[in-house]
């Protein structure tokens, strides 16, 4: 018996290798745009972004190896969008902590995270988040990216009459970054893999052209990995700005936790029904087992020095290619190895480069606002509060608790506090906690 049937049961599965290989390569190409983006986010944070580049595909091809050989799963993993924003502009940005630091909440973060999923915890937090909810937070997390990007591009600045206003559009990378989102709009809709990485490679193409940057060359060996390898301040975390560490673990590592939970949990249960892997007998047994492996890997990407690794939503177009098995998430794995070889092109890829793909993984992200029950106010009020205050106020924490606390609140006020589950009253009342405590 080959080795491949032996590991992924593709007989069993319906599928073959060639087929499973497409898969990988249909999934790497819509996903490898975060090879890209998360230096560039990073980086903002005086992270190298050499170092970056390379903790991102060593963190993708290890998180993706597990998803392989552990559970089995057509799944690939990387660096989270929204979850490296929050890494970058709130908890280091706004907050003020040092990389290291943030890099020692990721890792605390991604402990509890395996806590949870050892226990039981996870999937009663995520049963007891309501609907309304989670969509609100997928979609606040969608306008939080999509404001960095129009302020990374230019489109929009600072002014001190309504506080954001239209750019002056005279300029190339206003220009390009908008072109870019225009472009990855065309490719996407006319069914064109790898719609996001080929409108990144455009713009930069196009700065290239114009005298916007430098050619750095294509290919060479990969930066070196020490700037950021096992970087991470645990002791600095606990005593930030002279202590209250209680504090410090409400306000980050509260927040890394949730978004970790409810992205990663949705993602992995979304593409394993689709693939119809959660019919099979052992469907159950090795969903517990992605949900581990999509916990190890966050620990790992601390180690490396990145932002919370979790389940990439892109892996349903290698499912639609066919992939049903671990093959897939091990083809995704090699091929981010692969791209270790490409960091002179990830160096010459500008900020507005970048800024479309955010602000079209954005509007993807917006969707979810058809989900909300907007007839109902006690579910549309909470879920708008925690939608709009991420970008308002520039924080994914201050729009979870304004989400959870109004949710609890509207729901007592109106008698009908049956309707929520503990899980939402430990949430805000940790959240209230952390007003407490600042």
């Amino acid at each position: 018996m080959p080795l491949s049937e032996r590991l992924f049961r593709l007989q069993q599965h319906g599928t073959s290798v060639r087929t499973e290989v497409l898969a990988g390569l249909t999934t790497f190409l819509t996903m490898s745009y975060i090879v890209f983006v998360n230096p560039e986010i990073l980086g903002s944070t005086g992270m190298d972004p050499g170092a970056v580049f390379v903790a991102t595909c060593l963190a993708a091809a290890l998180g993706s190896l597990v998803m392989a050989l552990v559970a089995n799963f057509p799944v690939g993993m990387a660096p989270g969008m929204g979850l490296n924003a929050f890494f970058a502009f709130t908890v280091v940005g706004a907050a003020g902590y040092p990389w290291q630091q943030a890099l020692g909440a990721v890792f605390i973060s991604g402990l509890i995270f395996l806590a949870l999923s050892l226990t039981g915890v996870r999937a009663w937090l995520v049963a007891g988040i309501p609907a309304s909810l989670r969509s609100a937070i997928v979609a606040g997390i969608g306008l939080f990216l999509a404001i960095i990007a129009l302020q990374k591009s230019g489109v929009i600045v600072a002014s001190p009459d309504t506080l954001v206003t239209l750019g002056p559009l005279d300029s190339a990378p206003p220009l390009l970054a908008l072109g870019g989102f225009l472009l990855i709009a065309v490719l996407e809709a006319r069914g064109i893999r790898g719609a996001i990485l080929l409108g990144i490679l455009a713009v930069t193409g196009a700065a290239l052209l114009l005298g916007e940057v430098g050619f750095q060359g294509i290919v060479s060996l990969p930066p070196s990995l020490a700037p950021t390898f096992l970087q991470l301040d645990l002791p600095g975390l606990l005593h930030h700005d002279g202590g209250a560490p209680m504090a410090v673990l409400l306000q980050v590592v509260l927040v890394f936790v949730l978004v970790e939970v409810f992205d990663a949990t949705g993602v992995l249960y979304g593409v394993a029904s689709r693939a119809g892997l959660m019919e099979l007998p052992d469907g159950r047994k090795r969903f517990g087992r992605a949900l581990l492996a999509d916990s190890s890997a966050i620990l790992a990407g601390s180690l490396l020095g990145t932002s919370s690794t979790t389940a990439y939503a892109e892996s349903a177009s290698g499912v639609q290619a066919g992939g049903r098995t671990g093959l897939t998430a091990l083809v995704v794995a090699a091929m981010f190895l692969l791209a270790l070889l490409f960091s002179p092109l990830a160096a010459m890829v500008p900020g507005y480069a970048t800024a479309p793909a955010l602000l079209f993984v954005a509007g993807l992200m917006l969707r979810e606002l058809v989900d909300v029950e907007w007839p109902d106010i006690t579910e549309s009020v909470p879920a708008a509060l925690c939608t709009l205050a991420m970008p308002f106020t520039y924080s994914i924490a201050n729009g979870l608790a304004f989400g959870f606390i109004s949710y609890a609140a509207l729901k007592a006020g109106t008698g009908r506090w049956r309707e929520v589950h503990p899980a939402v009253w430990v949430v805000a009342g940790l959240f209230v906690l952390r007003f407490a405590l600042e």
